[in-house]
């Protein structure tokens, strides 16, 4: 029997794996009708061993079976399959939910999905599946919004950390916030109600001690959060130089593969190229630029200028210069171009390439220590890959500082890092009320404030329309 704890009468059914070609594909189906509907169009392998005219072998649950999915009114075979079900509540929506595998063809999946609808399930919404685990408390907002940047993680290090997320990390840390919230807004409710009880009075610098250290948990969340978003996203890099500098070569060098075309001709490239890259687990947003230079060609000119607009953009530099050049050092039309990086506190590191054709290497390194504009350069050749190594601990440091542990990354995702901006704010204001000794009541609305905020990560305080909108962003069949 399904849990039904938020009147789920009907039952949905899906595929959850992805489009195209595949060895194997998933139905889903969960709800009340879901095991009946399984044992409807699922023929075990046993059962069609039985003799003719025997009972037909229940189905247990947790176990896989080897059959066949075939249409009930005739008996037409639709496909090979296999199948598992779960009673509620030991399921992932904590209900009666069971699965299907069939050939990975969409013609077999449309055709035992067909057959789930036919027998009284309904297609699912999107993240209709984790909503409901969400909606039968097996998981808070926090986990099931991990659910979905697990599917979506595009290098280790963010797959490890949504696990984290899912396996209660977030949850851990807020609801030990909102715990301490709540203590205090007791405490302060009885004091502002029963002013003449035998009850222990809060005095002003205990209430101070106390808001102080849940603003300053919520700010080391917030510190953390800039590099664990980045993990979860990307880290947009720009790499920007003057024209046949080595920009793309470098490009295809941390792809992995030739993407971008290169040649001895300056000006090859025209425009931005943008690619996804995983470096040491951490996922990047690589931008390719054109040379930046000053030209009369329009079409080039208008590379130039998204060059500009792609480094104002990034959240990491690479300057590349060509270490070959007698002007390799800072020149008049380096320092026009790039000068609004230093003066953005944009995070840069200057890179000399081709150092394969540079005669004297130590002369040309101590003439160029002293270039500290974008701090310690990184001497390499792209042509021996020397130099490589030290400019990927360069980006790795970018990130996290080398430093960064599991435990120590905050929240990642944009909805979680503004409501904990806005918590910040609200526990704020009641630190400086309290400070100013104002009324307990007075206080007290901004700590139900912020409790409100903070419960709105995890779902504790959410209101039904933000679920709704959480759960929308998620694929069918998740």
């Amino acid at each position: 029997m399904s849990l039904n704890l938020y009147g789920n009468e009907d039952t949905i059914a899906a595929i959850s794996t992805a489009k195209g070609e595949g060895g194997i594909g998933i139905i889903r189906l969960s709800g009340p009708k879901a095991i009946e509907i399984l044992e409807r169009i699922f023929i075990s392998a046993s059962s069609e061993a039985s003799e003719e005219g025997s009972e037909k072998k229940l189905l247990k649950p947790r176990y896989f079976y080897y059959g066949h999915v075939a249409d009930p009114e005739d008996g037409r075979q639709i496909d090979e399959a296999m199948a598992v079900f779960f009673k509620a509540p030991h399921s992932y929506t904590a209900e009666d939910s069971a699965e299907i595998q069939v050939h990975g063809s969409i013609v077999s999946l449309r055709n035992t999905l067909e057959l789930c609808l036919r027998e009284g399930a309904r297609l699912a919404e999107k993240g209709e599946f984790t909503k409901r685990a969400f909606l039968n408390g097996r998981l808070d907002l926090s986990q099931a919004e991990a659910v979905a940047e697990l599917v979506s993680a595009k290098a280790q290090k963010s797959f490890d950390m949504a696990l984290s997320q899912l396996n209660g990390s977030v949850s851990e840390k807020i609801d030990a916030l909102l715990q301490k919230l709540l203590d205090i807004e007791v405490e302060l409710s009885v004091n502002i109600d029963y002013p003449d009880e035998d009850i222990e009075e809060l005095s002003y610098a205990r209430l101070i001690a106390e808001l102080s250290d849940i603003k300053a948990e919520i700010s080391r969340l917030l510190k953390a959060s800039d590099s664990a978003r980045i993990l979860r996203e990307g880290l947009s890099v720009s790499i920007i130089g003057r024209p046949n500098v080595g920009k793309s070569s470098l490009l295809n060098e941390l792809l992995g593969e030739d993407r971008a075309i290169v040649t001895e001709i300056a000006g090859t490239t025209r425009d931005t190229i943008e690619e996804y890259a995983e470096l040491r687990g951490i996922p990047l947003r690589l931008i390719d630029t054109a040379g930046i230079r000053k030209t009369k060609d329009v079409v080039e000119n208008i590379g130039v200028e998204r060059s500009l607009k792609a480094a104002e953009n990034a959240e990491l530099v690479i300057l590349m210069r060509d270490a070959a050049m007698a002007e390799a050092a800072v020149n008049e039309e380096d320092a026009s171009s790039f000068e609004s990086l230093e003066t953005e506190g944009k995070k840069t590191i200057l890179v000399y390439n081709k150092m394969d054709k540079v005669k004297d290497k130590g002369s040309f390194v101590e003439n160029t220590a002293s270039d500290t504009l974008y701090g310690k350069p990184v001497f390499m050749s792209l042509k021996d890959g020397s130099g490589l190594e030290e400019l990927k601990d360069r980006i790795e440091a970018a990130v996290c500082g080398g430093e960064l542990r599991m435990e120590e990354r905050g929240l990642s995702s944009l909805r979680h890092i503004e409501l904990l901006r806005e918590a910040l704010s609200h526990i704020s204001h009641a630190v400086s009320a309290a400070g100013e000794r104002e009324g307990f009541d007075l206080i007290e609305i901004d700590v139900r404030e912020c409790f409100d905020t903070l419960g709105k990560i995890t779902g504790r305080t959410a209101e039904a329309e933000l679920i709704d909108e959480i759960f929308s962003r998620f694929c069918l069949g998740k």
